[in-house]
């Protein structure tokens, strides 16, 4: 149901339209995702949506969930999330420019059919958000968004911390994996450094 205050500028109330209809289609591909028969799962069945604004400006990418993420069937939950949270305070990023997901979402270990399938799932959730950055999250997440079918997309490189264009509205990160980062301290480091260029990018971010 639309919101729309009647006293509010036309903008305003563009915006709203384009709000309402973007928390109309993550419900939907949530209810997708959740009823996918694509590929054989186990028992439990879980799936595990993405997290955060839809229509973020950021969009985080990693490949796949963590145990936790399994749990509560919300992308960056448990370790992950919180080594996120910790960074983008530290950066002064707002949390309500964020959007997280993963390519896979439904097994910490994917099957072929998974690995095959799934990033259709991150393709369509891309489109709705419309982020104006991407943050892809080690190699294997990667691949995945260089395998998507997105219009004009450039290919991606695995060089940390750079800003790379990935198609004419939006830009990229390339940083290690934070669920392999966690455990090491050079690890977390170079996790650190490919990933504070998000704080710079997004001051540099036009206030409109």
């Amino acid at each position: 149901m639309s919101h729309l205050n009647p006293h509010a500028s036309d903008d305003d109330q563009v915006a709203q339209r384009y709000l309402d209809r973007a928390i109309v289609d993550i419900h939907a591909l949530g209810d997708d995702i959740g009823a996918c028969g694509r590929c054989e799962h186990d028992e439990s069945g879980s799936r595990v949506l993405g997290t955060g604004h839809p229509m973020a400006d950021i969009m985080l990418i990693k490949w796949a969930p963590g145990a936790d993420e399994l749990d509560e069937g919300v992308a960056f939950n448990g370790r992950a999330g919180d080594a996120i949270r910790r960074s983008v305070e530290r950066l002064a990023v707002d949390p309500l420019d964020l959007y997280g997901t993963n390519c896979i979402k439904c097994s910490t270990t994917p099957t072929a059919c998974m690995r095959d399938r799934c990033p259709e799932w991150l393709l369509r959730e891309i489109r709705i958000v419309e982020p104006k950055l991407i943050v892809v999250m080690g190699h294997e997440a990667l691949a995945a968004v260089n395998g998507l079918e997105q219009p004009e997309a450039t290919r991606l490189d695995a060089l940390p911390g750079e800003l790379q264009r990935w198609t004419h509205t939006c830009e990229a990160i390339w940083c290690p994996d934070i669920d392999q980062s966690l455990d090491r301290p050079a690890s977390k480091q170079a996790f650190w450094r490919a990933f504070r260029t998000l704080g710079s990018w997004y001051a540099d971010k036009p206030p409109f």
